[in-house]
């Protein structure tokens, strides 16, 4: 599974990203959770990061490979750290347990994470729930997941801060040693992107999402 061993490879990740058709989606949509995330909470700088990476994973997936959120935990998580990854791998969990807890809330998701939900554990049944809610960042995890599925997230138009917002707030993130790109670029780790279009990146243009 790929893992990025420096902050920088993540940028130049996201960069790529922004550069092809579904990368851009995938990247408007983890800016515009970031952004609810930072007004829900400004202090929680972990969460707002793993809101704009956590659908990263959905670059790598494939048949025989584990999940979206695991890849991106995976990913991540030299690079930032385990809390940033436990996050971004828990928002899964997260979807199951507010459909098994809050009424409505499957009518909530869109039409292909509705229909990833059965192959992701369905609803979760009561001894998961109540082991997730024993988890120290159920609530994290649960604003995250809101977040994900807020209409807002979602809206064609919409104005949120680019990428360059978030690069500070990335490189404050990094574990010491993680930030530079002088660190493990020789480490075969390539950035793999999307698939390519010829899209460019600039302003707010959300197209389909994987489901998540």
């Amino acid at each position: 599974m790929h893992a990025f061993a420096t902050v920088d490879e993540i940028i130049d990740h996201l960069q790529v990203m922004g550069r092809t058709r579904d990368g851009e989606a995938l990247l408007d949509h983890g800016l515009h959770c970031a952004t609810l995330l930072r007004h829900a909470d400004s202090s929680d700088s972990e969460l707002q990061i793993a809101g704009l990476l956590h659908d990263i994973g959905h670059c790598w997936e494939a048949a025989g490979q584990p999940g979206h959120e695991r890849l991106g935990a995976t990913a991540v998580r030299l690079a930032l750290g385990d809390r940033v990854a436990r996050l971004i791998e828990g928002h899964v969990a997260a979807k199951r347990y507010l459909v098994a807890t809050t009424p409505g809330y499957a009518a909530r998701l869109s039409t292909e994470s509705a229909r990833a939900l059965a192959s992701q554990g369905g609803p979760m049944d009561n001894h998961e729930a109540g082991a997730f809610e024993l988890d120290p960042d159920c609530t994290a995890m649960v604003a995250l997941r809101v977040a994900d599925d807020d209409d807002d997230a979602t809206v064609i138009g919409a104005r949120v801060a680019g990428l360059e917002f978030w690069v500070p707030v990335l490189r404050a993130l990094a574990p010491d040693g993680c930030s530079s790109s002088d660190r493990g670029r020789d480490s075969g780790q390539a950035i793999i992107a999307c698939p390519p279009s010829t899209t460019a990146q600039g302003g707010i243009r959300p197209g389909s999402r994987a489901p998540n």
